[in-house]
């Protein structure tokens, strides 16, 4: 017999909306036809709205109920039920819009709104029998004045079912063709619940029905904690369900979300948890501190933050104090990604149909637009934090309003100069300031430097919430609030351990394969000559990385594996990425590809994205010369055309890109910390059917991958704050070297700060920095200069983070700062001499070798509890000495050789034709044919001739490397290949 019973649950649910004004309604009472308490909505429109309702009589005398009803559900077909609750019923009869529903008023000063809102009729009915006939019932619906708004069904974990057994029912038991369940007509969120857990959904739609958690979590995972006295899911009854809470989400969170490339799609959003939890907290806080504070809001990937920042903005737009005042004057959104600024305006509008209420600084608009923004308290704007830089200097006329400026992705890049700007130009000034402020370089006063200084560290005025997955060390500091163990803390977090448990984003250390690389190099020449170190060592990487026999067999493991292992997942719509670390990388890896799918896949194809221009051997290259689409068009293409299966990058699409279909990544670059798990939560999007992710690493090591996650699983902490007092240790260690003269530095500072400076003036700037070039290049040692150096970029970087937490008011120090960004600039740059090793070393030996997991799926990596590690703080380490090392070519091949050379054998040896080749370059025969023959002709004329007669002449030296050849297809094209080029280099040279 079970402890606990299904219907004890219903009852402590009932029990508890009754107690917050819910009523009892009987099943009896719904309307199978209409899908409406027709009693409800009836008595609740004769309380609001009876005058209405007599206009409607007047035109329609008889069966006015039933008209009136058909007349309503017509609206609700045309624009669907949660615009008709927003907007009410129109019709030509009606003097106003018949209302459905009255929302909570802003405040409580108009006696009548109060009125109409308490009008409102909420009920609940258990075991509600939906349709004619059936006998089945759900168990739980709740009514807004007649409207089946929200439908639970609950199920009981002592009786051995929980919400996997409610979705099922939603999925199969109850028919999404009903009346009750179509999409945005009568029911708006359908929740499966159980003792212990909930999940929900907006719509159903049979098998394809998708559900979301709904739960607060538990030690930063999934979940929700023990309460005494209360089930597990009791928020759900008395927080989110009550009146006020529903008729909140109703009006101000849930929306229609229409998909760009098919309009007829279209998606009901209703926020998670976590999303309705930030919000109202935020919310809450602000009300209590009002501005001048900063908010950092840790939100894993994938976690919705586009939806969460939209519905932030919209509500801190409308917030007021207590005396009813606004407590923002603008909401500002810094943001890079297109995609926010369309889903955040649709989004707001459906919510508040106020024109002009947002207004977005795009590419289209310059500065100017910004700054006019700004002047005429425009409530939202969206902008990226660069236009700040040119728009604080067109403000002519600002009074000092108050702002809530709400950062997208914030990182350590919005903690240097574009934020200054950003303060400089909200720090407000009239029109007489702002002439006093132009007029104030004229004075060499240290006043002039402390406005500048006040309008940067006086932020009482400003709020930041800053939104990120992955917070850096810096940006914890920025934005994080101090507490109790004397370290900064998110404000709001949402972990990517959280979402992985809720199965909201997949995990992409789920299935890794690392795949070593080892190989010996050997020389082409007999001299031993000398090389400086560090530009020996890139050198020989690049050898490594980008020779084309290393990118063939890569590009043939990573083709084989997808076709064979991921290519039918999501029914034959999976995708990969490649990885790679350069664009000329990403350029040969392309060519290579397209190669050998030309021969073995030739209607699977692929696309490369990397930015600017490439020139190679005479030909210039682009993302779209390679492609052969527009850039902007390729996201669609990639994500539309079924055949094309592989998207290679060199530095973008590595963050913010959202691609679902995306199973599989190639990883040949190397990764560490938040790039690191920003590249690989690429994979990390749900799907339906996609419950997998595979990456195949060329490169990095699973220590390293897995520290990096684990800075980022749960909470983000970092080792200790950042002393504000190292910037005088670096300003003092600058001073010793007397290079830096106060003069000089005050002189560069003043004409830098000039709105408007003369050709003169800029002469002079570049002569202050001169001086100082000058001084420093007349220092007696390198390591000096090094040292130098060091202090320079350490105290610029250090004043640049900490006068962003700390009010560092000493004008010597700022000008430092400004003085350094200028020598900085002209430091002789640490350049390493190029070394072409392309010409002296030869590939003798390689072979590639997966390192972990099975032969398909890899290793599960997946980080646990008491894995996770702290944020690395700021360096405050000294310098280092940058002595130029050199190294022979014979000690550098052995070095390389000895790290990379382990476990080869002679079948991994790639320079067998060495002295075959030499021997043809004699062959008269094939001089004669190269010289009168295009490069193409020649090399169908060696393979089909001469090649395999090589090899054939050759095969009693290396039998194994015979065999290699005809088994090998990718390894015999390598060699017929790289012959032909070489044979038809030699006899044209």
């Amino acid at each position: 017999m079970a402890h606990i019973k299904e219907k004890d649950v219903e009852e402590a649910i009932q029990n508890s909306l009754i107690k917050s004004e819910f009523t009892q309604s009987a099943s009896s009472d719904f309307d199978r036809k209409s899908c409406i308490n027709k009693v409800e909505l009836f008595k609740f429109l004769e309380a609001t709205q009876k005058k209405l309702l007599e206009e409607f009589k007047k035109f329609r005398p008889t069966n006015w109920e039933e008209k009136l009803i058909d007349m309503i559900d017509t609206n609700i077909k045309q624009k669907g039920l949660i615009t008709i609750l927003r907007e009410g019923v129109e019709d030509y009869s009606l003097s106003s819009n018949l209302r459905l529903v009255y929302f909570k008023p802003n405040n409580t000063k108009n006696d009548e709104t109060v009125k109409l809102y308490n009008a409102n009729i909420f009920s609940i009915t258990r075991q509600l029998y939906f349709e004619d006939g059936a006998k089945t019932s759900i168990d739980l619906v709740l009514f807004l004045n007649g409207f089946p708004i929200v439908v639970i069904e609950l199920k009981n974990k002592y009786t051995g079912q929980d919400t996997e057994d409610a979705k099922k029912q939603f999925r199969l038991d109850r028919s999404y063709r009903s009346k009750l369940s179509e999409f945005n007509t009568r029911t708006l969120i359908y929740f499966a619940v159980d003792n212990d857990e909930v999940s929900m959904t907006t719509e159903l739609k049979g098998k394809d029905t998708y559900f979301l958690p709904f739960n607060k979590g538990i030690g930063q995972g999934a979940g929700n904690p023990t309460i005494e006295d209360k089930f597990k899911t009791h928020y759900l009854w008395e927080e989110i369900l009550l009146q006020d809470s529903l008729l909140d989400i109703f009006r101000n969170f849930y929306f229609i979300q229409v998909d760009e490339k098919d309009p007829k799609k279209k998606i009901a959003i209703f926020p998670r948890y976590h999303q309705l939890d930030v919000v109202k907290k935020v919310e809450c806080k602000v009300k209590e501190e009002k501005a001048g504070h900063k908010y950092l809001i840790q939100h894993s990937a994938g976690s919705g933050k586009t939806n969460s920042i939209s519905w932030l903005a919209h509500r801190l737009s409308k917030l007021h104090d207590e005396q009813d005042n606004l407590i923002f004057d603008s909401i500002i959104v810094i943001t890079d990604r297109k995609v926010l600024d369309k889903q955040l305006q649709d989004a707001i509008y459906q919510l508040d149909k106020t024109k002009g209420l947002v207004v977005k600084i795009d590419k289209n608009k310059n500065s100017n637009d910004l700054a006019l923004a700004l002047q005429n308290k425009s409530k939202i704007i969206i902008t990226t934090i660069q236009k700040f830089s040119y728009a604080y200097k067109k403000i002519e006329n600002l009074e000092k309003n108050k702002y809530a400026i709400i950062i997208d992705e914030a990182h350590s890049s919005t903690s240097g100069e574009n934020i200054n700007y950003l303060k400089l130009a909200l720090s407000g000034k009239n029109l007489d300031e702002a002439k006093a402020f132009d007029a104030k370089f004229e004075s060499t006063s240290e006043d002039d430097v402390n406005k500048i200084l006040e309008a940067i560290t006086d932020t009482r005025h400003l709020s930041f919430f800053a939104f990120t997955a992955t917070p850096k060390d810096k940006t914890m500091q920025i934005f994080g609030r101090v507490k109790e163990d004397g370290k900064p803390h998110e404000f709001h977090l949402y972990s990517m351990q959280q979402a992985i448990e809720e199965k909201f984003i997949l995990d992409p250390l789920k299935n890794y394969m690392v795949s070593d690389t080892y190989f010996k190099v050997g020389k082409k020449i007999k001299d031993n000559p000398i090389f400086e170190k560090r530009g020996a060592n890139k050198a020989i990487g690049a050898f490594i990385n980008l020779n084309e026999y290393n990118i063939k067999q890569k590009v043939e493991v990573i083709v084989e594996d997808f076709m064979a292992n991921r290519s039918l997942w999501l029914k034959n719509q999976a995708k990969a990425m490649i990885v790679t670390s350069s664009r000329l990388h990403a350029l040969k890896y392309k060519l290579a590809m397209d190669a050998y799918l030309a021969t073995h896949y030739p209607y699977v194809k692929s696309l490369i994205a990397f930015s600017g221009e490439l020139k190679v051997d005479e030909v210039k290259y682009t993302e779209e010369s390679v492609n052969a689409i527009k850039e902007s068009e390729l996201v669609k293409v990639f994500d539309s055309m079924e055949n094309i299966k592989f998207l290679i990058v060199a530095d973008k699409y590595q963050t913010g890109f959202d691609q679902p279909k995306l199973c599989a990544m190639y990883v040949d670059k190397m990764l560490n910390g938040v790039t690191a798990v920003q590249t690989l939560s690429r994979v990390n999007r749900v799907a339906k059917g996609k419950d997998n992710t595979f990456v195949l690493d060329f490169v990095n090591s699973v220590e390293t991958i897995k520290d990096s996650f684990a800075r980022y699983y749960t909470t983000s902490n970092i080792e200790e704050m950042t002393d504000p007092n190292i910037v005088f240790e670096f300003y003092h260690k600058i001073d010793e070297f007397h290079i830096c003269y106060e003069e000089e530095v005050k002189g560069y500072c003043k004409l830098y700060l000039k709105e408007d400076r003369s050709p003169t003036d800029n002469a002079k700037m570049d002569n202050f920095i001169n001086f100082g070039i000058d001084r420093f290049n007349k220092l007696d040692d390198d390591t000096k200069k090094d040292e130098f150096k060091t202090y320079v970029i350490k105290f610029f970087r250090a004043y640049n983070f900490l006068i962003q937490i700390y009010p560092i008011k000493k004008t010597s120090l700022y000008e430092m700062y400004i003085y350094l960004g200028g020598l900085i600039r002209k430091f002789p740059k640490d350049t390493i001499n190029k070394v072409e090793l392309e010409g002296l070393l030869s590939l003798d030996f390689y072979k590639l070798k997966r390192m972990n997991g099975d032969e398909i799926n890899g290793e599960d990596i997946s980080l646990h509890k008491g894995e996770e590690k702290e944020l690395k703080g700021f360096s405050e380490g000294g310098s280092r000495s940058k002595e130029k090392e050199e190294v022979d070519l014979n000690s550098l091949i052995q070095r390389i050789n000895d790290l990379f050379g382990l476990d080869l054998s002679d079948e991994d040896r790639l320079a067998f034709y060495d002295q075959p080749l030499e021997a043809h370059k004699k062959n008269e025969d094939l001089k004669d044919i190269a010289q009168v023959n295009s490069y193409d002709e020649f090399e169908e004329q060696f393979k089909k001739g001469y090649f395999l007669k090589m090899m054939l002449d050759k095969k009693s030296t290396n039998e194994v490397l015979f065999q290699k050849i005809f088994t090998d297809s990718s390894f015999k094209s390598y060699l017929m290949e790289n012959m032909s080029k070489e044979l038809y280099r030699h006899f044209n040279a």
